[in-house]
Parts: structure tokens; C-alpha cells; sequence
């Protein structure tokens, strides 16, 4: 081992304490930090005096990478010094560069577990990984609360509840930071959501701010996060980049950050205002931090002491992790291919949330597991990640029909439907070959006809290419034309914008009229040649497929449904409904057969109309490349769906924290209020009176549990301990989350929601086998930020904390003192 992992490995352990009394904790002392190496400050005096000014500019913007590996970033260091290039990468669910990767369950699927230890060991695999695949510096995890359902990153990030957050965002940094990576914390701070996120104008009261949106990242900061990076949005009036309250006030002199800060990719909106501000980096480019910087300097505007003082933290990071004085440790030579497969297994089982059950629907066994109709697109079309910057290249993703037949057996009769089609059939164009037309290079290929209808039809339009997109135009109007630079960049990267074979694909809604129209296509073959298709879906094709996944319902015994949502950065959704006409297919097969689970392969919630009519709903989220044989180990019983919900389900689009109030989301005039304050997720449904779909901590069990004997006693330094006993009183091996919550303090005149997360515990027993339970509850949870003195006030007197295995099921209450400090 060398001295600098040692050196790592003791930040680790003294941070961590300070990580959790970020997030858990009263009034707090500066971060705990270790003790930089002597010679460390010294080597980063010496290579400030060293550097010209063209070398330290380097430090602050992104670059071309002459060598890249596909990566998000660049940064060149200065070869004559010794000072080596820093390559970043993304990373919330694995590392996304072009080759191959471990592709994790996303984040909203590790949270789901409540176990920190597991979130800290998803953030060592991925940590191994960058650094085998050549990485520095890893652009997670992100933080933002879950704050609306719409929101298109919600899979990417963890939970709706500032106390889960904390805990795992802590755990996950010191898992990825051990490894030697450097971790980026993001977005900072309330880029809660996709829509007009580079524009909108967030205002939010600074009491709710730092007891919801802010606990995530100042844990992270206390947990040592090497960078942090700024948001695209404003906060009260200032671009996030360049908000002194924020990157000075808060997480320089609040926090003591002592990282850098770099912008999200084209977040800096200006030179001097940025970097007096506290941004150290502008990535990916230096339209900003390079030339106009430079004359900045050079004309006085900017005084160089402030370049060195960005430059400085940058590099004093770099020391801390052995890259200025050769003492890094030596990059893996290899990533661990079946160490990360295993962790993406176990993160998706312990994720994998049953939310109903009916009639043992689950598992399946006896005649349930002998006859089975698999439907849907994504059991043939694994879904291990969602699109954007989350996206991986696994390894390896089987399909789950594959995985459920080879677990069915010899003698089982598996069939499949596929019930919504995703990439359409054929078009039925006399003269045409466009199923699977070749465009040699330097060649162009049209196309002029005519396309018939018999009556009028909403047809959907698709056209799969590999090279420049085609040109298809229907009656003078472009079906794939363009769009704007953010929608074109992450569109490509998404379950329903890429074929099996890997053609990109898009797809155009429209209502024709009966008649003739005229249809022209144009694709060019470029440098290389491509291939591309061109193909349809119409109600006649629509009727087809839910016909057959009926008569493939009816002759089986039971039916797994897979149902899906696509999300990726750069959109949010528009409703919470599954998308295309998947609500209708899961209509007809539960009309036909009554034992369907359906098993939802989404982002985040969505309504479910159907409910009632399901035998069981299974929320596998996005699971990563080991996906199938999770879902396949609970949907059989091999294992117990261990995870609950981090977020929400509302039962409708009018029933949530941001319906019918548009200031609220997405915003209007381009200015957004978090009116709800500190009442996000669940506390607002409890401040409301509104019925969730199902609540915050929800997920069942294949077996049952007892709880008993809640006593709640005062701890030392303000906090409480509560104490219970867990029994498994089924006859199955399984999974409880036990959660604690916390009702409002008598003494405090400050807003205070009606319960709060106050903690937590995993817990896995035998049948019959029992557990003495004990849980801290500590000053911090019981605390409020009082927005006069800036700080945070401890919530004494008599307090209420409930037991329960969700925020709505609550069975013990006991009270207890919280004592002044």
C-alpha cells in the first residue's frame, strides 16, 4: 500500500465522521479534515511560482483531448512541470466513456435499498472502474432532490428525502474516493428538473434551502468530495455559477469546502463576475475562462492572484490524491468485470420494490411458474440505463424473457407477445426498399412515391439510420427534422432512440387524413456508407399487438408484463402516464388474465390507472446490465424484493406538490418558487391531507414482520435514541426497513413539517428469528434552520416519533425529551 492510499484511506476515516454528522447532526464545527502531508502545500507554492500564465489558464477551462477516450472532459496539466492531464468523466450509474463498462442500477434503484454501506460499495466499483478506464476525475454524484415527478434525471439521482440523501451521497463519495477518483458532487444547488433548466430562476426561502435542497451537498462536502459542480439554473436572480451567496457563503465559508468548483458543460454565463464569485473551472471549453480571461489579467481587470487562487485548489486536490508527486497508486491494469457484475446484481435485488401483491400473485411458483406469458418490448430489449449523460456501455445485459425461461426449467412452457411495439413494422410503399436500405459511401439515395390510406389514422413515423439522419418528407413537411443542440445531444442515448442492432432511431405522431400523400426521401451515404430503415405504426398494427399479447395471456397460467419509460437529461416528462399506448395493453391482458404482474421499468412514478385490475406491480427502475436476472430472482422467489420507495406515487397528475401551480413547476415568466418550502415528497401529502398512490418507504415483502417494544430515550449532544425489537413472522427469508419519524418541536416557533424522516435500519432475518433494534436520531434531524441567526436551532421539548414501514404506515409512537444543549 502505498503512503498516499494511506494518506487517502486516514481522510476517509476522519471525514467520515464528519459526513454523517452532516447529515445527521445539531450546530457543527468546521468540517473534519486530515492534515495535508507537509511537503503538500509546499509542492503547490512551488508549482504556482513555476507556471506561466497560459499554464495556469490551462487549470480553468476544458480542452480537446488529443487521446480521447470518449470521456465528458478534458483538462491538459503542464508535461514540463510533471503535472499530468486530468480526464473526466461521467458517472452516476457506471462510467460512461466509449468502452465497455459496469452498468449499475441507476441511483434512484440504490437508494431504494436504505443501506449506505451498499451505496458506498457502488461507489468503490465504479471508482475501480474509472480508474482502469483511464478517468481522474468522476462527474457524481448528483444530489438535487427529488422535488417534481416529471423531472427527467430523477432516475440519476437518489431520493425526495434530504435525510436518506445525505446519509448515501456521503457513503457513495468516500466509496469512490477511496479508489483513488476524484468525485464531483452536482448540480449546485436546485436543479430540480430538465425543463428550461438553463434559463429558469429559482426562489426559495433559506430556511427550506438548507434543510432540504442543501443537506445533500453539505454532506458530500464533509465527506471530502474532491470538486463540486455548479447548475445550470439561477437562484435569485445570479446563474448558479456565478452565485457568491452560494459558492462563497455557503460552501466556502459555511462549509469549508476546499475543492474546486467547476460549471456544468456551458453553465458559465460570464469572465470576471464567475470567478470572483467562487468558480474555479468552465467546462467543457474556455469561452469564458480563456482568452477574455486572460486579457482580464493582463488589463487589470482580474487581479492574477485570483487565477492563482483557483489554480491553487485544483492542484491542492491533485496533491491529495498523489497526482503531483507520483505516489497515486498505480492504475488498476484492469477493470474487475465479475466484481462489478455481482455488485450490479445485488444493487438491483436489494432495490427491486414490490408495490402490490394480490392473492400471492408473487412469487412465482407451483402452476404460476410452469406456464408463463412474458409482454412487452423491454423483456426483449434489456433496459439497464437510461439516456444522457447516464448512459453506459455495459458489458453484457441479457433479456429478461431469456432469463425467466432458463428459470422456468425443462418442461415449463414460456411464451412471448410482444404487446407495444417500439421500432414499428415495415412501410408498405410499392418501389421502395426501405427495410434495410444500404447507402454506399459518397453516394445518395431518393425516393419520390406516393403513400395511400384507406381512412384516416394517427401514424407514428420511424426512421432508423447509422450514419447522416435521412431526409423523409411527407406531404412538404420534414418528419426528422433537427432540434435544437441539447435535444439532438442527448436524444441518441435511451431505450426508445436506439434499435436492438444499434441504429439510431426517431420517430414522428402525425394525423393523416384518407387519401393520397406524397412521400420523399433522401439519404446520403458519407464516408463510411450506411444503412437505414424507414417504418410505421398505425392503429391496424397497434390492434395486432395487443391481440396477441391477449391470446398469449389467456393460454398461460400467469403473465409477467414488462412496462417501460424512457428518460434522459435534457427533457422532463410531460405527464406521469407510461408512455405510447401501454395503459390500454396492460387493459386488455388484465381483462384476459387477472394473475398479471407487471413489472415497471421506469424513471421515476408513474399513475397507475390499471391498479386495481393487476395481480402484482414489481419497480425494477432502470437495473442495470444485471437487470434480468434480478427481476427474474424476484419475480421466482429466489430472493426478497428489498427495496422501498425513495419518492411519492401520486395518484394522478392533479395530485402532487406541483399540480395546477405553474410558479411552482416548471415556472412562469421564467421565474420558479419553491412555495412548498421545507415540505417536499411526503411531507407535503401529510401537510395536504392528499392520498398518495403509494407512499414514501412503501415496498412489501414475500414474508411478514412484527414490530414491538418502541421506547425513545434522550442521547448525548441533543439527539435521541430509539430502540425496537423486529421479528420475521413468515416463513420466508426476507427484507423490512424499519423508519423512524419525527413530529415538530413545541419550543420552536420556526415552520416545521408535520413528520420527518428521523432514521432507518435494513434489516434482513430468518423466519421466526428476531432483532433488538437500536437507531440514533440525531441533533441535526431534530433541528430547524432559523433564518435570523443563520444557523441551525435544536427542536428540544417533548417530541413525537413514530414507527412504521412507510410515512403513512405507522405502528408504534413513543415520545421523548429532547434536552437543550
Amino acid at each position: 500500500m502505498s503512503e498516499n492510499l494511506s494518506r487517502r484511506t486516514t481522510l476517509r476515516l476522519l471525514t467520515g465522521a464528519a459526513a454523517v454528522a452532516a447529515a445527521t447532526t445539531g450546530p457543527l464545527p468546521a468540517p473534519v479534515r486530515a492534515a495535508e502531508p507537509p511537503t503538500a502545500g509546499g509542492r503547490v507554492d512551488d508549482l504556482l511560482a513555476r507556471l506561466t500564465l497560459d499554464e495556469k489558464l490551462g487549470f480553468l477551462h476544458g480542452a480537446k483531448d488529443p487521446r480521447s477516450l470518449g470521456q465528458a472532459g478534458w483538462i491538459p496539466g503542464v508535461p514540463r512541470l510533471g503535472i499530468p492531464p486530468l480526464r473526466l468523466a461521467d458517472g452516476p450509474a457506471g462510467v460512461r466513456v466509449r468502452a465497455h463498462a459496469t452498468a449499475l442500477p441507476a441511483p434512484v434503484m440504490l437508494a431504494s435499498a436504505f443501506d449506505p454501506g451498499l451505496a458506498h460499495d457502488y461507489g468503490r466499483v465504479i471508482g475501480h472502474e474509472g480508474r482502469a478506464l483511464g478517468q481522474d476525475v468522476l462527474l457524481s454524484p448528483m444530489v438535487n432532490l427529488i422535488r417534481t415527478p416529471y423531472a427527467g434525471r430523477n432516475f440519476e439521482t437518489f431520493s425526495e428525502d434530504p435525510l436518506l440523501t445525505s446519509d448515501l451521497v456521503a457513503e457513495e463519495i468516500q466509496g469512490i474516493q477511496d479508489e483513488g477518483l476524484i468525485a464531483t458532487v452536482k448540480h449546485f444547488a436546485l436543479n430540480n428538473q430538465e425543463k428550461d433548466r438553463t434559463t429558469v430562476d429559482v426562489r426559495i426561502g433559506e430556511q427550506a434551502l438548507h434543510e432540504t435542497e442543501l443537506r445533500g451537498f453539505e454532506a458530500a462536502v464533509a465527506a471530502g468530495t474532491g470538486a463540486v459542480m455548479g447548475a445550470y439554473n439561477k437562484v435569485d436572480g445570479a446563474h448558479a455559477c456565478e452565485n457568491r451567496a452560494l459558492l462563497t457563503g455557503v460552501l466556502r465559508e459555511q462549509w469549508g469546502f476546499d475543492g474546486w468548483v467547476m460549471s456544468d458543460w456551458d453553465a458559465t454565463h460570464s469572465t470576471v463576475p464567475s470567478l470572483t464569485a467562487g468558480l474555479d473551472m468552465e467546462m467543457p471549453a474556455g469561452r469564458w475562462f480563456g482568452d477574455a480571461l486572460k486579457k482580464a489579467v493582463l488589463d487589470g481587470t482580474v487581479p492574477e492572484d485570483a487565477v492563482d487562487r483557483s489554480v491553487r485548489r485544483i492542484l491542492t486536490v491533485m496533491g491529495r490524491f498523489g497526482l503531483l508527486d507520483g505516489t497515486a497508486p498505480a492504475r488498476p491494469a484492469a477493470r474487475d468485470r465479475e466484481s462489478g457484475a455481482r455488485l450490479a446484481y445485488r444493487v438491483a435485488v436489494a432495490g427491486a420494490t414490490l408495490l402490490r401483491n394480490e392473492h400471492a400473485t408473487l412469487p412465482l411458483t407451483g402452476p404460476a411458474a410452469r406456464s408463463v406469458a412474458v409482454i412487452g418490448p423491454t423483456a426483449t430489449v434489456p433496459f439497464a440505463s437510461g439516456g444522457g449523460s447516464a448512459h453506459v456501455v455495459p458489458d453484457r445485459a441479457e433479456r429478461p424473457l431469456d432469463a425467466i425461461t432458463a428459470r422456468a426449467g425443462d418442461g415449463a412452457r414460456v411464451t412471448y407477445a410482444l404487446g407495444e411495439d417500439l421500432y414499428g413494422k415495415p412501410l408498405p410503399v410499392r418501389g421502395a426498399a426501405f427495410e434495410g436500405q444500404h447507402v454506399r459511401p459518397g453516394r445518395t439515395y431518393t425516393y419520390e412515391g406516393t403513400l395511400d390510406l384507406d381512412e384516416p389514422d394517427e401514424w407514428t413515423f420511424l426512421v432508423h439510420y447509422d450514419g447522416e439522419r435521412p431526409k423523409v418528407v411527407l406531404d412538404g413537411t420534414e418528419l426528422f427534422a433537427a432540434q435544437d443542440r441539447e435535444a439532438e445531444l442527448f436524444a441518441g442515448f435511451g431505450l426508445v432512440s436506439t434499435a436492438p442492432d444499434g441504429l439510431k432511431v426517431r420517430r414522428r405522431t402525425l394525423r393523416l387524413t384518407a387519401g393520397r400523400h406524397t412521400l420523399r426521401v433522401t439519404a446520403t451515404g458519407g464516408a463510411q456508407g450506411q444503412l437505414f430503415r424507414l417504418r410505421r405504426i398505425t392503429t391496424a398494427t397497434r390492434a395486432a399487438d395487443v391481440a396477441e399479447a391477449v391470446r398469449a395471456a389467456r393460454a398461460a397460467h400467469s403473465v409477467v408484463l414488462f412496462a417501460y419509460e424512457d428518460a434522459a437529461e435534457g427533457r422532463d416528462r410531460t405527464t406521469l402516464a407510461l408512455p405510447g399506448h401501454q395503459e390500454a395493453l396492460i387493459d386488455a391482458v388484465t381483462a384476459a388474465n387477472p394473475r398479471t404482474t407487471v413489472v415497471l421499468n421506469t424513471s421515476s412514478a408513474v399513475t397507475m390507472p390499471w391498479l386495481d385490475r393487476t395481480g402484482a406491480v414489481l419497480q425494477m427502475y432502470y437495473p442495470g446490465q444485471e437487470g434480468a436476472a434480478a427481476t427474474t430472482a424476484v419475480l421466482f422467489g429466489d430472493t426478497d424484493p428489498g427495496g422501498r420507495l425513495t419518492q411519492t406515487f401520486p395518484v394522478s397528475d392533479t395530485r402532487h406538490p406541483m399540480a395546477g401551480n405553474p410558479r411552482r413547476y416548471p415556472g412562469s415568466g421564467g421565474i420558479q418558487e419553491y412555495s412548498e418550502g421545507v415540505r417536499t415528497g411526503y411531507r407535503w401529502y401529510d401537510a395536504e391531507g392528499v392520498e398518495p398512490l403509494f407512499p414514501f418507504g412503501h415496498g412489501l415483502s414475500y414474508t411478514t414482520f412484527a414490530y414491538a417494544g418502541l421506547t425513545v430515550t434522550p442521547a448525548t449532544g441533543g439527539g435521541l435514541t430509539a430502540r425496537f425489537t423486529v421479528r420475521n413472522t413468515g416463513r420466508r427469508t426476507g427484507v423490512t426497513v424499519a423508519q423512524l419519524y419525527v413530529g415538530p418541536s413545541p419550543d420552536l416557533t420556526l415552520d416545521q413539517p408535520t413528520r420527518i424522516l428521523a432514521g432507518y435500519r435494513r434489516i434482513e432475518l430468518r423466519p421466526g428469528q428476531f432483532r433488538h433494534v437500536t437507531v440514533p436520531i440525531t441533533a441535526r434531524t431534530l433541528s430547524s434552520w432559523d433564518p435570523v441567526r443563520h444557523t441551525w436551532a435544536l427542536g428540544t421539548g417533548t417530541r413525537t416519533v413514530r414507527l412504521g414501514t412507510s410515512s403513512r404506515d405507522l405502528l408504534l409512537t413513543a415520545r421523548a425529551e429532547v434536552l437543550p444543549l
